[in-house]
């Protein structure tokens, strides 16, 4: 079911006109515009970090890996038919690949900034794509899984964002996280990449329990890389001005294939029930409860 962005009414047309406040989107190539006021400069995130990021993201250990972790995790949700939309779906990689997993079913994506979707709707132009702020969320009990992929971390009204996507869900719908984890962690580099905060286990859980939600899966990953990961986190900090955000994804090939294979290794780990109390990331799988 659609809902108004503007005033949260579902008296909305096909066209996405509101009848009750008097909004109407625009349409940009493929891409409908609801937060048109945010497409391309706010707090979350700098639009100039897409490109470098979508140069990078194939290849590199990191994006593989967790592509490979939330496709395992989405699988028992993802039957023929089901509606998946992903959150804050920035260039399209991960959405790309659960649509090669999982060819049955039919996905939407939104994203707060319009250059990011230019991206995403080129790997995917099956999908339906909306450009959306996810504190305001355009749709009320509309999917059956909801993901949404190191997004939260950028929200300063993360508990918000929750009671959104509760609203979006199907009765019983599923909820797909990840987010980063440990607060020790922080570190220039979550500055630069304006993040608001790195999770605690505890805190992440605690603060879906409030909205409606019941956790049924959480594990760490980057994990056996957790000793690499807390020493570049600790190197001295340089200029603002100076800060390579891309700088740590850009790896020779060899270590790119070492540490893509120790993740392998971690991921055969938590395939067979392994789950790990620290790491970098946190995965989350919850479902509607009320």
């Amino acid at each position: 079911m659609k809902r108004c962005p503007n005033c949260g009414d579902t008296g909305v047309d096909a066209s996405w006109n509101c009848q009750a406040c008097g909004a109407a989107p625009r349409r940009v190539g493929e891409v409908l515009e609801l937060a048109p006021a945010l497409a391309s400069v706010n707090d979350g995130f700098r639009a100039e970090h897409f490109h470098p990021l979508a140069e990078v993201e194939e290849r590199n250990f990191w994006f593989r890996a967790r592509n490979r972790i939330i496709s395992w995790a989405a699988r028992p949700f993802m039957r023929a038919g089901a509606t998946f939309c992903e959150v804050g779906c920035g260039t399209g990689y991960v959405l790309a690949g659960l649509a090669s997993a999982y060819p049955h079913v039919k996905f939407s994506a939104t994203e707060i900034y319009s250059t990011a979707l230019s991206f995403a709707a080129t790997r995917l132009p099956s999908a339906s794509f909306y450009q959306m702020d996810a504190r305001s969320f355009a749709f009320a009990d509309e999917f059956d899984v909801i993901g949404s992929f190191d997004v939260l971390e950028h929200i300063e009204e993360d508990e918000a964002v929750m009671r959104e996507l509760h609203r979006a869900l199907k009765s019983k719908g599923t909820l797909l996280l990840t987010v980063p984890q440990h607060p020790f962690l922080w570190s220039q580099q979550d500055e630069q990449v304006c993040h608001v905060r790195r999770y605690t286990r505890a805190d992440i859980r605690a603060k879906l329990e409030r909205n409606g939600f019941r956790v049924t899966l959480a594990t760490s990953f980057v994990s056996l890389l957790f000793p690499a990961m807390l020493a570049s986190r600790k190197r001295s900090r340089v200029d603002d001005a100076e800060y390579d955000m891309t700088a740590d994804l850009r790896l020779s090939r060899p270590v790119n294939a070492i540490m893509g294979a120790v993740m392998g290794l971690e991921f055969g780990m938590i395939q067979v029930g392994v789950r790990f109390p620290f790491g970098g990331s946190l995965l989350i799988v919850a479902q509607k409860t009320s």
